[in-house]
């Protein structure tokens, strides 16, 4: 077997969640509990009715990757030859650092806490990744200098999340601005920034910053999975230069093919509808409201909740953070994922997801501030 395969563990993220229990509160996975807009797969189901459901072009319909472009319209990447609609956002990252970078002699930088994924899809393809983690003092706040810092010559690219799963903080303006202008301040091959925008539309705050917009060397994964419910449709899109949206089709055509034309139609329909692409916002912005309420009721120590649907919350000092999720799914019932997962930057630290019915985020936020309150520290 590949030996890079077998050196790859499983998720954490997974195996935790499988412990899950019929009775259980589940702050897990992120996956949204809403159900989708019916009227998207209805205008997907009369064109398959009427024309089947045939491939598409490699890169994806030319309706679809035209409106993606044009929703956007970020400098340079406002048609349709920017795009390349891939299965999911996964699809769309592990694309683009197929593409992007060579094995021989390229790095990639990882700007943590993080999805553990950008990791793993590096060691999947013998590209070498480094690591920056930012503060826990500074309750993980995206800081370009400390990025900066962590750059090498041999790095090509610099991969973040933002609104980020897990911290949900936003790379705040200022921030961004300091990290484009000193990168196009360096001599020799230019570092590409991989902006993974798939918690976009669960953005909080006004100073969230978009570095298609102030970096020319950007490329943009995303996604309808957390916006529109459809986690399970995978459709996503990479949005980038032309040049390299040349090279990433034929990437992606030989892992997929093309993506699946049923769930092109869904996403057509979603961008062609009026703020369809945000049709949940309001009921996230309302949810918030209602977990930072309870999270001050129990004086729970957890990053801003800047973006996204998660929320990190402090164990106590020498608490484990896989311990306290094992004790709290055996003992509390309540299901939440373990920050090391994220790499060790959030060790000692749970991920809540919050998009459960609020009473049950209410209920598990409660269980979760008794079991800090009597915690044994680990070993």
């Amino acid at each position: 077997m590949n030996p890079r395969v077998r050196a790859i563990p499983g998720s954490l993220i997974r195996q935790v969640a499988d412990r899950k229990r019929p009775t259980s509160i589940d702050l897990g996975l992120g996956e949204p509990t809403l159900l989708p807009t019916r009227a998207h797969f209805e205008y997907a189901m009369r064109h398959v009715a009427e024309r089947g459901v045939k491939y598409t072009a490699n890169a994806g319909d030319p309706a679809l990757r035209e409106a993606i472009a044009r929703h956007y319209a970020y400098p340079g990447l406002d048609n349709g030859a920017n795009v390349c609609v891939t299965a999911g956002s996964q699809e769309a990252m592990y694309v683009t650092l197929m593409t992007l970078l060579d094995p021989a002699q390229d790095e990639l930088l990882v700007v943590e806490p993080a999805f553990p994924s950008y990791v793993k899809m590096a060691a999947l393809d013998g590209v070498a990744c480094r690591t920056v983690s930012m503060l826990e003092d500074d309750d993980f706040a995206f800081d370009a200098d400390r990025i900066l810092a962590g750059v090498t010559d041999a790095t090509r690219a610099i991969v973040l999340c933002s609104p980020c799963n897990p911290t949900s903080r936003v790379l705040a303006q200022d921030q961004a601005d300091v990290l484009a202008r000193a990168l196009e301040r360096r001599h020799g091959k230019h570092v590409w920034l991989i902006h993974d925008e798939i918690y976009r539309e669960q953005t909080f705050v006004d100073d969230a910053a978009y570095l298609a917009e102030c970096y020319p060397h950007t490329i943009v994964t995303n996604s309808i999975s957390k916006s529109n419910a459809l986690t399970g449709l995978r459709l996503g899109w990479i949005l980038a230069p032309e040049s390299f949206i040349e090279q990433a089709v034929k990437a992606h055509a030989w892992v997929t093919s093309c993506t699946d034309t049923f769930a092109q139609h869904v996403a057509l329909h979603v961008f062609a509808s009026a703020d369809g692409i945000r049709e949940h916002a309001s009921w996230y912005a309302e949810q918030r409201r209602a977990v930072l309420a309870a999270l001050a009721e129990h004086r729970l120590r957890h990053a801003p909740l800047d973006g996204a649907f998660y929320a990190c919350v402090r164990l106590a000092d020498g608490v484990q953070s896989l311990d306290a999720a094992n004790d709290l799914i055996d003992n509390h019932d309540v299901l939440t994922i373990p920050g090391s997962a994220f790499g060790k930057a959030l060790e000692g630290w749970l991920r809540l997801s919050w998009v459960a019915p609020v009473e049950q985020v209410r209920e598990g936020i409660a269980r979760i501030a008794a079991y800090c309150a009597t915690a044994p520290v680990s070993s």
